[in-house]
């Protein structure tokens, strides 16, 4: 009997997931149904009700409902635990497994497929918000050198750092304040979406830097405004493409229990990708 999966979200027309575990799927043998669902902005509780009452064995969740799904969710995993955040749902009977699969897809997708080590390294933050909050404690495994939030509410910045300084070095400031340079730049704020750059100077960018932007370039050919910024001034760039597919690779461990590989749906993906009109 096929199982049922979704991804659930508003708006949720754009999402990649389907195609990605469906190529996970026939990757794998796994015999699953994959679907997106709309939910209300008011009744997010209600459609996780009616998902499950109608078969569904897990979803996966973006925004807004992260934080709803933290909330609605039985039981959770550490790293779930420490992002304050949920984006995978996995249901048995009663209970609702919440777990936070984005830091483990972020690093993922930097050291494995961009081959960027973390460890010793200055990481430069950008946000602080759910983005930032759920990749926060995976970057500070890797054992960088220091790890630095920067935020325009720098209260915000400080609240985060203060709450993971146990986990490993980890400093905030606003971005007024930013001092650099620093090895690696994660731009983790929603400045992309709105075709927008966050404030920061160019100095944060030393000669060598790697600079990552969370947010993919769907069917526009041009990396993000940040993007283009860091390589106008050296950085070798990346989008968020892998970590979308390392993200759903590891939802797809926790329900399926068993891993596919992501880098022949990574290369799929992004040729298709970059062939599409520009949007």
């Amino acid at each position: 009997m096929t199982d049922i999966y979704a991804v659930i979200g508003n708006p949720i027309a754009h999402s990649k997931s389907p195609e990605i575990h469906a190529r996970f799927a026939a990757q794998t043998g796994q015999d699953i149904e994959y679907r997106r669902l709309l939910a209300p902005l008011d009744d997010f509780a209600g459609t996780v009700a009616a998902f499950i009452a109608a078969g569904g064995k897990g979803a996966n969740v973006t925004v807004p409902f992260k934080l709803e799904a933290f909330a609605l969710a039985t039981r959770l995993t550490p790293r779930a635990q420490a992002a304050g955040a949920v984006n995978t749902l996995k249901f048995d009977g009663d209970a609702i497994l919440g777990d936070n699969t984005d830091g483990v897809g972020l690093v993922a997708d930097i050291v494995r497929n961009a081959g960027i080590a973390l460890a010793g390294r200055r990481i430069l933050l950008l946000g602080a918000g759910g983005a930032a909050r759920g990749v926060i404690l995976p970057l500070l495994q890797q054992a960088p050198a220091e790890l630095v939030i920067a935020n325009r509410t720098a209260a915000k910045a400080l609240a985060l750092a203060q709450e993971f300084a146990a986990q490993g070095p980890i400093l905030a400031c606003d971005f007024a304040d930013l001092a650099g340079p620093f090895d690696i730049v994660i731009n983790a704020t929603a400045a992309s979406l709105a075709a927008a750059l966050p404030p920061i100077p160019a100095r944060v960018f030393n000669p060598a830097c790697f600079a990552y932007d969370m947010m993919y370039m769907m069917g526009n050919k041009e990396p993000t405004v940040f993007l283009r910024f860091a390589a106008q001034h050296g950085a070798t760039v990346r989008d968020g493409l892998g970590m979308l597919v390392e993200q759903a690779a590891e939802s797809f461990l926790l329900w399926r229990g068993v891993r596919p590989a992501t880098a022949p749906v990574l290369a799929q993906l992004r040729s298709q990708l970059q062939t599409q009109p520009r949007a």
